[in-house]
């Protein structure tokens, strides 16, 4: 019997391609540092926007981008191509630089993109220290990291690209304050937040981030969702948490069955490789995403009915 498209984890077919953390750990780490220095070049040429909107990536149908910046009135954007294996540097003007993706220290490819924006009269100078990270190395000093698979770059970036369809038609039942849908560097997370009016307390400190970014980001109570690509001996998931933690939340009854609540990363966790091989993975993730809202609001005591959309026929 020929195998389905499914089956076979390299099939462009598949929109969920396996992506497990001992093949592509490598590649992920640097991948991760690289988005880092684009990210941080974002963060440098936008004015800030509250929880860190400004900063983030955007996945494209290519791969991911800062979307335009601003150096002075001329635009400069970064995208990356993971069909092509490229990092593109484009100005409003025409001005374009390629550095190619592959093999290739963290160090060399934060001395290319800084070169390149030199050269298009785009000069940046960002901190060079990565964040989120155990044991930082400086960016131009890292010659440790520079794997570059570009099957699972490729992978990882169908993945995101998948994940970002079903997170929007998650977040367009909420008519409340809800983020993008858009990965955040530091963790290499995509993610979608939504908002239930009202403010938090102080939110405690974290590892790898300044307390400023930290209760900014959670200065409104939450529930927020998204995926994120593992580490060393962690695999992929999705997550799905709420600040503050309302009484109850923990116990609540999620879907799916291979859903749980992890009290060591304090949120439910639905494993990828579980969404992936079950018989409708985007109904298992709108099911996680939805449930996991629930139980947010439920137990928080959110105003879902001035919330949430009524579904309406549109007529045209």
């Amino acid at each position: 019997m020929r195998p389905t498209e499914r089956d076979d984890p390299n099939s462009l077919d598949d929109p969920w391609p396996a992506l497990p953390q001992a093949a592509w750990g490598d590649t992920c780490a640097t991948l991760q540092l690289w988005m880092q220095i684009v990210g941080k070049v974002r963060m440098a040429l936008t004015p800030a926007i509250n929880h860190c909107w400004n900063v983030t990536l955007h996945p494209t149908a290519r791969g991911l981008t800062t979307l335009p910046m601003w150096h002075g009135a001329r635009s400069v954007q970064i995208d990356f191509d993971f069909r092509d294996h490229v990092l593109l540097v484009e100005t409003g003007e025409g001005g374009r630089r390629v550095i190619q993706l592959k093999p290739m220290a963290v160090a060399e490819f934060y001395r290319e993109l800084m070169a390149a924006l030199d050269s298009l009269g785009m000069p940046v100078r960002i901190w060079p220290m990565p964040v989120e990270v155990v044991q930082p190395i400086p960016f131009e000093q890292d010659f440790t990291h520079q794997a570059y698979d570009a099957e699972f770059a490729q992978r990882f970036w169908r993945v995101l690209l998948q994940t970002t369809r079903v997170f929007t038609e998650f977040r367009a039942r909420f008519i409340g304050k809800v983020s993008p849908v858009h990965l955040f560097w530091g963790a290499m997370d995509l993610a979608c937040t939504r908002f239930s009016g009202r403010t938090a307390p102080e939110h405690p400190s974290m590892p790898g981030l300044p307390d400023r970014v930290t209760r900014d980001a959670y200065s409104h109570e939450v529930s927020s969702c998204g995926f994120w690509p593992g580490a060393p001996g962690i695999e992929p998931f999705f997550y799905s948490y709420a600040y503050p933690e309302p009484p109850g939340y923990a116990q609540f009854s999620v879907a799916p069955a291979q859903a749980s609540y992890n009290s060591v990363f304090g949120e439910f966790v639905l494993p990828y490789e579980e969404m992936r091989k079950s018989a409708n993975p985007d109904a298992a993730l709108l099911g996680f995403l939805q449930s996991t809202y629930n139980a947010a609001a439920d137990c928080g005591q959110w105003d879902r009915v001035g919330l949430e959309v009524v579904s309406q026929p549109f007529h045209s």
